[in-house]
């Protein structure tokens, strides 16, 4: 099995103690070393998940805006069918805003879980 080296140091060497003895300001280090290297990916996996919950809300809102922009083009062109047409519009909406939502609610779960 391969151990892991973070800095320059074996992990695994020094957690199980087959290495070389070191001061209290070089084991600090490495500890140091270890915890930012944590933080900066839990922190990198949060704005990950943010920013997928902007573009999927940005997204929604965008698609929603074509079908209404398509359904008002084509109850204009005709006007007897505005029923029919309205109908499957806010069906259409209502399929990208479950889809939309469902994404937001994932990159939230990845925040809070992480």
């Amino acid at each position: 099995m391969r151990c892991p080296v973070v800095a320059g140091h074996d992990v695994m060497a020094d957690l199980i103690g087959h290495r070389k003895e070191t001061t209290l300001k070089q084991d600090i280090m490495i500890l140091s070393t270890m915890l930012l290297q944590a933080a900066a990916g839990a922190a990198l996996g949060k704005a990950g998940a943010a920013l997928g919950a902007a573009i999927a809300a940005i997204a929604a809102a965008i698609g929603i805006g074509k079908i209404g922009k398509s359904t008002m083009e084509a109850i204009a062109r005709q006007p007897e069918s505005a029923g029919n047409l309205r109908t499957s519009m806010i069906i259409a909406a209502g399929m990208v805003e479950g889809a939309a939502l469902f994404a937001i609610i994932v990159a939230l779960l990845a925040i809070v879980m992480k």
